[in-house]
């Protein structure tokens, strides 16, 4: 269905087009983020940042704080500065749109980062998500094959946490049809906030007396708010998953209290969203990007997109991270005491 690329392969990628302005108008790139309370969006950042001083572009961007009303003004002032292409983290997937419109009236192209936005001038550029939920239901079972299982998903209003939902079920039916796991609470997580998944796993807990197994938790953020609520009830170490390479949720991972983290290398992802929008910018055409894929979303939106490969990172593996230059071997291996390599 998709071509997929790997994070390795995406990062060494430079696009037609992408120096095209080094002689000529240097482009404005428009960053508008959801928000930064999530650890990864500042890797995502610097990666955007570097690739674009690298094509002799300029960076200016905008924190919506997590307000979908505000990132419609947020992209309104990126517009009325003159930027020549926007890259959108989007708050809220539908409530974009009007902002997605205002910015092809003035035939400025949009990168829609990481999250769909449901739109087909909006070029989609993301990991492969539902894969990502595959990755995680793959571990959790593979670790606790029977039991209660509590499904902690993302927000409501991303489309990812659906994405993530449904390459979780994938995995997990046929156990559920034998009657081997029972999902005894699910719950959507309000922004990611790991204080809204803590309090999300707390009343699924008081609700089945602490009879729960595994968590299949779609985020690293939403992992560790589990893992508070399991640790206050002395239940740290029962399996749980995540995804984004936190560092924090890799330091779990080494101690036994998370599973796995599916890695989604932001360096990687950045990268491409800067030397894309300069593409874009240049006139270069969506399909015109080497890696672009034509896609159909769930909806049925005919669009543009591009599809880097996801790594799970588990005990099994965590050299991996360590010698990608992710995570330093001392953060990796904090308070962990004769782990898996590389903290043994």
């Amino acid at each position: 269905m998709k071509n997929l690329m790997t994070a390795a392969v995406a990062a060494s990628m430079t696009f037609a087009g992408t120096m095209a302005h080094a002689d000529a108008h240097a482009p404005t790139v428009g960053v508008s983020w959801s928000n930064f309370q999530e650890e990864r969006w500042k890797t995502d950042e610097a990666a955007i940042v570097a690739a674009l001083e690298a094509a002799g572009a300029t960076y200016v961007s905008a924190d919506a704080q997590s307000s979908a009303s505000k990132q419609l003004s947020d992209v309104e002032s990126l517009i009325a500065q003159g930027v020549d292409a926007l890259i959108i983290l989007a708050q809220d997937s539908q409530a974009i749109g009007p902002a997605v419109t205002a910015a092809q009236n003035e035939g400025i192209p949009v990168v829609g980062y990481d999250r769909l936005i449901e739109d087909p001038y909006a070029f989609y550029l993301t990991f492969d998500n539902v894969e990502v939920g595959r990755m995680q239901a793959r571990a959790v079972l593979a670790e606790q094959p029977t039991g209660n299982y509590v499904m902690i998903k993302g927000s409501g209003t991303d489309p990812n946490a659906d994405f993530l939902r449904g390459g979780q079920q994938e995995i997990l039916q046929e156990a559920i049809d034998a009657g081997d796991i029972t999902i005894v609470g699910e719950a959507y997580t309000d922004g990611w906030l790991p204080a809204n998944a803590q309090r999300n796993m707390e009343q699924i807990l008081t609700a089945n007396d602490n009879g729960v197994d595994a968590v299949v938790a779609s985020n690293d953020g939403t992992a560790g708010g589990v893992v508070a609520a399991l640790t206050a009830q002395g239940m740290d170490g029962i399996p749980v998953s995540g995804q984004d390479g936190d560092h924090a949720a890799l330091n779990r991972v080494a101690m036994g209290t998370q599973t796995v983290s599916v890695w989604k290398d932001a360096r990687a992802l950045g990268k491409a969203a800067a030397e894309i929008a300069v593409a874009l910018s240049g006139g270069t055409e969506p399909q015109e990007i080497e890696g672009a894929i034509e896609w159909t979303s769930p909806a049925g939106t005919e669009m543009n997109a591009m599809f880097l490969a996801p790594v799970p990172i588990t005990q099994d593996n965590l050299s991996v991270v360590t010698d990608a230059g992710w995570i330093e071997v001392d953060a990796l291996c904090q308070g962990v005491d004769g782990g898996p390599a590389p903290c043994s």
